[in-house]
This record gives structure tokens, sequence and C-alpha cells, in this order.
């Protein structure tokens, strides 16, 4: 896997994410087709939740394994290898979605300590930017196009058909989410940091913001949703400007459509900042907009345009994005955390959160909005 303006390579094992390589080079002897001794690993130095490893074999065959992180975990439904194994493996095998071929799932914790599953390495391109600075502006065009078309495609396959019925319930999607992320955010708040002693700390005005989300609230619609689509979890093919694999599933369910579509174009409705983790107001963009984006979106889905109360969405997302920041600070505060980058990414929450709060602070939206409606 080749990368651009990402920094997806691989090092020695970090301290904390140690692995037993004699068990596992046994498991895969008897459960990864072909492989071929002797083992060899590295770690990928990105990934905020899921330790990833790159395996090689005796025969330089590249292999992708996630696992669960060590220790005991906050959340009893986050870090789900398991679920990501079953979404990979149904899409994989009857439908047109591109996802890595996945050849082995361990639920055995004697073998590793926790769960982990393996899957194919795809050589492609993975960019960090969202403006994908490095390719001509066409192939730019097109690179976008085909994640938003991949994302269409996804929320048009019967999930109960490729037998992910039960994967998530069928209604409900953002009620359920709202009630979960109190939840998580309560139990990530109340964590200590085991060497200062301080609490990652409480997402302020929650009460506020919820009612502001039951009265904004999208129409209900479900379909398979990934849970965390964006352009850095999108391999795309080595040359060509189209999607050949989606990656990270873990967070994916039976949920919501426009909950993926918000998170792939949250840049466009996020202040850069010092982070560079959006472009709001920005002009003269080197890569499509929002709305030509969401048009896209909308013709291949077969949707009317423009989307209904879709700043819900983008609004929701914020939120979201909020608890997931705190939950890497959570992380690194016990020192669980899988990237070397998460005591800083973990310090985002307080921005997402101030951007969450705006919305209730601006009112509420009309009954029909697009777009590009302001907050």
């Amino acid at each position: 896997m080749t990368t651009e303006d990402l920094g997806q390579s691989t090092s020695g094992i970090r301290k904390g994410h140690e692995l037993n390589a004699a068990a596992l080079e046994d498991f895969m002897v008897k459960h990864v087709p072909g492989f071929v001794r002797p083992l060899e690993i590295n770690q990928f130095k990105l990934g905020q939740s899921n330790p990833t490893y790159m395996l090689k074999g005796g025969d330089k065959q590249q292999y992708v394994m996630r696992k669960k992180p060590p220790g005991q975990l906050l959340s009893k439904t986050a870090h789900a290898v398991e679920r990501e194994f079953r979404v990979l493996h149904a899409l994989g095998k009857q439908s047109e979605v591109p996802v890595p071929k996945v050849y082995a799932l361990c639920e055995d914790n004697s073998v590793l300590g926790t769960p982990f599953y393996i899957m194919e390495f795809l050589e492609g391109r993975i960019f960090s930017d969202v403006r994908l600075l490095s390719l001509p502006y066409e192939e730019r065009r097109k690179c976008w196009f085909s994640a938003v078309e991949t994302l269409a495609k996804l929320h048009k396959v019967d999930y109960a058909q490729i037998g992910l019925k039960g994967y998530g319930k069928d209604a409900g999607f953002y009620n359920r989410q709202m009630a979960s992320f109190a939840k998580i955010a309560k139990a990530q708040g109340a964590v200590k940091d085991e060497d200062t002693g301080e609490v990652v700390g409480d997402i302020p005005r929650m009460d506020e913001l919820y009612a502001w989300f039951k009265r904004n609230q999208v129409p209900d619609r479900s379909s398979i949703v990934h849970g965390d689509y964006k352009i850095d979890n999108i391999i795309f093919h080595p040359t060509e400007p189209r999607v050949i694999g989606v990656l990270d599933w873990e967070l994916s369910t039976i949920g919501h459509p426009l909950s993926d579509l918000a998170n792939l174009v949250f840049p466009f409705f996020t202040p850069p900042g010092k982070e560079r983790i959006g472009f709001k107001g920005e002009k003269d963009l080197p890569i499509p907009g929002a709305d030509e984006l969401m048009q896209v979106y909308c013709t291949t889905a077969g949707i009317p345009y423009p989307i209904d109360r879709f700043m819900f969405c983008v609004a929701f997302n914020t939120f979201r994005s909020a608890v997931i920041f705190q939950g890497i600070a959570a992380r690194a505060a016990r020192k669980q955390a899988s990237s070397t980058q998460a005591k800083a990414n973990g310090e985002l929450r307080h921005r997402m959160i101030r951007l969450a709060l705006e919305y209730p602070d601006n009112g509420d939206l009309p009954t029909s909005t697009s777009s590009s409606s302001k907050l």
C-alpha cells in the first residue's frame, strides 16, 4: 500500500501492544490459506482505536491484522473487531462495495489476549489531506466523486439479503445514538489520568444540546452505515481515481445513511483552525464543494436534493466527534491509546464541543434546509 500525505507507515511494535508472535504464526498457519512461515510483524503508526499491524509471511505476502486494545475497555460496544469481520465478509461476498478480503477471525483470548481478525493488504493510495493536493485537479474531482458514489452504493445494499439482518435495529438510529453517546461521554469524562490524577472532564450543556437534537432531528431511514466514512478510511487505486477498498468498519451498523454522508463532508462545515481538520469559509477550494458532492450522492442513491434537515446530521456529527476525541483522551489517560498522537488528538474535543454548541446557540432549523444552510 503506497500512501500519499499520510503517515500510514509502519514501525516496530509500541510498548503495551506487544504480541505473542509464535501464537499468531501458528494461528495463521491453520486459518489463513497460503500463509508461509516465518512471520514478520510491524505496527501501523496511525489508528486511534483498534491497534493495526502489518504482517508479512516468509514468501513476502502481506496481510493486515486488527485487534482490540489491551486491558479493560471502557465501552462494551466500541472496538468491535468481530462486527468489522462480519460486515466485511458479507459485503465482500455479496455486494459490489469494494472492501478488503477477510481471511480469519479469532475470538479466543488465549491467542493474543483480545479478539482479532486478519485481512488482505490492498496496494493503493490513502490520503490524509482531503484536498488531495498531490493529484491533478481533474483527478481530485474523480476521486471525490468515486468516494461519494461508493458511499451511495453501500447505502443501497439490501442488508437483510446479504445476511446482515439484526446487525443493528431497523429504525430509531439517532435516538439510540443520543442515548448511547450520553452514557459513553459520562464514563469517559470520569476517567482519571494515571500520571496526574486529573479527570478527562464532562461535555458541558449536554441537556441543552440534546433538546436541540430532538427538536431538529432528520426523518428516520435505515441502511448499512460505515460509521466513520471519510477520505483517510478509503484506499484508492494506485494509478486510477477510483475506490478499491473501504477500511475501519468497527462502528458499522444498521443506521441512518445521512450520518455517513455528514461525516464525509464534515470538513466543509468545520473551520480550519491550527489542526487543519476543516475548511469552512475558505474560497476557491481545490476540490468539489459540499453541494456538488451531495448532488452526486443524491443522484446515485436516488433521493431528492436538497436534503431535508441535513444540518441536523452535521450538528450531531460535530457532537459525536467531540465524544470520539474525548474517548481518545480517556484512552491516553489510561495508557491504552493505539496512536502516538493520541494525547494531542484528545485535546481536539474542546474545539468540537464549542462547535457543537453553536447549533443550539443559533436557534432551530427551518422545516426544510439545504446543504448550504448557515448556522
